[in-house]
């Protein structure tokens, strides 16, 4: 029973991670119905970058975060507006997929060069830390990747229901012909949104490379699970994404405890393959799809 509630609480720690990468490929698809495979490279791109300024600076990875997102958000809204806005209207799903995919490419390659293949982490002074609660262990940059997680949702929710561009964007889900007769610039929009969708790469990225070691391949691990977690919350819903999220960490810690490690990895590609036979659309897609 100790080993059940330990694995429970590492795995809803590790949920909130997954949820915060989750969060900008499901923006960014019920924005543009863009299924972004370069999700991952961007989240490793943002762990390359907390690191190197924080062995530049010093300054706490946490904190760096008020950098690195401005910074990837550009990235992000460059890539829609310079490859993906180009494409045409009646191919652009494809295509897209095709173009993400050789972003994530030349970003791996990118950061091969710059890096090496060679694992990185982040380390700072707590990396090791943890606080004994009741005879349980809580790992103390889990807990508080577990906060920031929750914060920067909180952030995006306020961002999307609460302001005139979180408007804009609602609008341009739900119908993007009347959002243009209204005034609706869908290109701007679009371009803003998947550059949001980009910029919680770099609060993901801090946090993957602070609890997992990470090199310029990672991704590959990485966008396979995101699109795991999308698909079982449902494609366009962030509500769905994080409910998915949770389960899935919370899944994947129970089998690491009651079986091998190993087959924790394989939890995401089991999950990811019976939802497409069975529920294609996820747990909320018929629902709540086109509406974030």
């Amino acid at each position: 029973m100790h080993l059940v509630v330990q694995a429970l609480i590492l795995g809803t720690l590790t949920g909130g991670v997954y949820a915060l990468m989750a969060s900008g490929q499901t923006l960014i698809f019920g924005i543009m119905k863009v299924i972004n495979l370069a999700q991952g490279a961007y989240v490793v791109l943002g762990a390359y970058l907390t690191m190197s300024l924080f062995q530049w600076t010093h300054i706490d990875p946490f904190l760096l975060i008020l950098l690195t997102t401005p910074i990837l958000f550009f990235v992000g809204a460059a890539t829609q507006w310079f490859l993906l806005r180009p494409l045409r209207p009646a191919d652009a799903t494809e295509l897209s997929l095709l173009v993400t995919f050789a972003v994530a490419l030349g970003l791996e390659g990118l950061m091969s060069v710059m890096y090496k293949t060679t694992l990185r982490s982040i380390q700072p002074g707590y990396e090791n830390h943890s606080w004994t609660i009741a005879g349980y262990q809580v790992n103390e940059v889990r807990f508080y990747a577990f906060l920031l997680s929750i914060a920067m949702l909180v952030i995006l929710y306020l961002i999307l229901q609460k302001t005139k561009f979180g408007r804009a964007i609602r609008a341009t889900v739900q119908n993007p012909m009347s959002a243009q007769l209204l005034g609706v610039n869908s290109n701007l929009v679009s371009a803003f949104g998947f550059g949001l969708g980009v910029a919680t790469s770099a609060a993901a990225g801090a946090v993957f490379g602070l609890i997992t070691p990470f090199n310029p391949g990672s991704h590959y691990d990485l966008i396979s699970r995101l699109l795991t977690v999308v698909i079982l919350g449902g494609l366009g819903s962030i509500g769905g994404s994080v409910i998915a999220a949770m389960v899935m960490g919370v899944g994947a810690a129970l089998v690491s405890a009651l079986s091998a490690p190993v087959w924790s990895d394989f939890t995401f590609f089991a999950v990811l393959i019976i939802v497409l036979l069975v529920r294609p659309r996820g747990m909320f897609g018929a629902k709540v799809r086109g509406a974030l």
